[in-house]
């Protein structure tokens, strides 16, 4: 029974996985229009201007870096529009927006109109009107004010409706982020996760995001209420915005709107420092709770080893001993189930023709020994959804990026000790030395376990000594060496507590 439980546990842990990396994630709600009163334009095609604007990839005379210590800003000129980011102090990584922030509509081509340490700004303008978009940037942390400022240069009054556009979500195989993609909609009512591959709609709206693996793009309007919007652009791609309830300018007047942004790592503290309220933009899906508090208790003690991979192994140790009470029931349940096994063998043998009657005599076997068959399953159970939650939490986590371990140079990647001339089927062509010593050491703990029985029953329990740890080891080969680690620990330790158990009397 506890055998085809692990078993069972096993396949389903393999399945979710497969699940989780193939597949995109559900939308939440069903494909509802929403409408604003005061919205202008909106419902129409604004993706058919946009498209028009921005049809053709932007030419590098028409870019230029703005670079501060902690990023570095391609600005696109003529859009006013912000088309990645690199984040110097996390290796360079690339955060592509395609043109974030641009106000979405064809005429308008601005010009760059100054430069300073903290600001960029661009200016539009024409016969009717001038608009000044200029992007604040903050010295100490990774918050950005824009201010969007539009007079009325005409003698008559002057609607203003473009939609602002937050960015543009990937999700094309040439993405290799683009499973990791989804946006959150904060409104009055709710804040929602959606995986933004549906045109949606969405009214008063407090603030959006948009994020890939590691990072995200927040912005909040400063006042006033906005409708948001998830636009497919095309098949691969979707624009996330805010739209502009139509603003009618008076002659000679102005009207300035402000929106702060967030252009930064997926990690609370940061977040928090800026605005709490965005805290709910780092979300870790079904087991969020406890992947927010595994993330602190991981972040607690890298505060005194300073290294990730030993924070790992500390958090593996402790989870290990809060689960000691429940593993020491599981090891003395085996150990009762070993003992039962050859009572239970004598009963198969005399009531092999009455399936009823053999599982009758032997759970009244199990009561009169006070034994209970699925004892030794509690603490593999409990392990799932800390293990998924771990899994979520590591996958996302940006401190692991580029974090080193023994030999490992990356603990949000598998450890890939070397690499093979050539590609082995499902392996590749990596060679991570974890997954394999956790493999062999799943195998002494199968060994250790085996019980004395029937000839049959021996064959399928030396059979289950080799398809468990290799179904296993083939589960863990390519995921983060973090969270490889993490099982690693955790099974070794089981290991030889077994090894103390079976050496009792």
């Amino acid at each position: 029974m506890e055998k085809r439980l692990i078993v069972a546990i096993a396949l389903s842990l393999l399945v979710l996985l497969t699940w989780s990396a193939l597949v995109p994630k559900p939308h939440p709600i069903d494909n509802k229009e929403f409408t604003t009163k005061g919205i202008v334009t909106i419902s129409t095609p604004p993706r058919q201007i946009a498209s028009s604007a921005i049809e053709q990839e932007p030419s590098p005379a028409s870019q230029f870096k703005y670079a501060q210590h902690k990023f570095e800003v391609t600005f696109i000129e003529p859009l006013a529009a912000i088309k990645e980011v690199t984040f110097k102090l996390h290796q360079d990584y690339k955060f592509p927006l395609k043109y974030g922030f641009m106000l979405d509509d064809k005429s308008l081509s601005f010009k760059t109109g100054s430069i300073a340490s903290d600001a960029v700004t661009f200016v539009y303008s024409d016969q009717n009107k001038k608009i000044i978009k200029k992007y604040l940037f903050s010295n100490s942390n990774y918050s950005i004010w824009l201010e969007i400022t539009i007079q009325n240069l005409s003698g008559a009054p002057i609607t203003f409706n473009p939609p602002l556009v937050l960015g543009v979500l990937d999700f094309s195989s040439r993405n290799i982020q683009s499973r990791y993609q989804d946006m959150t909609v904060a409104t009055n009512e709710k804040t929602q996760h959606f995986n933004a591959r549906k045109d949606l709609e969405f009214k008063e709206v407090k603030f959006l995001s948009l994020r890939d693996r590691y990072f995200c793009a927040i912005v909040e309007p400063e006042s006033d209420s906005y409708a948001g919007f998830i636009k497919k652009i095309n098949p691969q791609e979707s624009e996330i915005g805010l739209a502009f309830q139509g603003l009618v300018i008076a002659p000679g007047q102005q009207v300035r709107k402000k929106f702060h942004i967030y252009l930064g790592p997926q990690e609370l503290r940061l977040i928090n420092s800026i605005k709490p309220g965005w805290s709910a933009v780092v979300n870790y899906g079904t087991f969020d709770f406890i992947s927010q508090i595994l993330l602190q208790s991981l972040e607690f003690f890298y505060r005194f080893v300073h290294n990730w991979g030993w924070a790992i192994v500390i958090l593996s140790l402790v989870v290990y001993l809060i689960l000691y009470p429940l593993t020491l029931k599981q090891m003395r349940s085996m150990k009762e189930m070993q003992v039962l096994q050859p009572h239970i063998e004598e009963i198969r043998k005399a009531y092999k023709d009455d399936a009823q009657k053999q599982n009758k005599e032997i759970m009244e076997l199990y009561r009169k020994h006070k034994v209970n068959p699925l004892g030794g399953c509690l603490p593999l159970i409990l392990q799932m959804p800390i293990f998924f939650a771990l899994y979520q939490a590591l996958m996302r986590s940006v401190a692991l990026k580029g974090a080193s371990f023994l030999w490992i140079k990356d603990l949000s990647e598998p450890d890939r000790l070397f690499i093979l001339p050539v590609s082995l089927p499902v392996l590749g062509n990596e060679f991570n030395v974890l997954p394999i010593v956790m493999t062999i050491g799943m195998f002494i703990q199968q060994k250790i376990s085996l019980v004395s029985t029937s000839s049959a029953t021996a064959e399928q329990q030396r059979l289950m000594m080799i398809i468990m740890p290799l179904m296993f080891g083939l589960i863990f080969y390519h995921m983060p060496s973090g969270l490889v680690l993490y099982w690693f620990i955790n099974s070794a330790l089981m290991l030889l507590y077994q090894f103390r158990i079976s050496r009792t009397k």
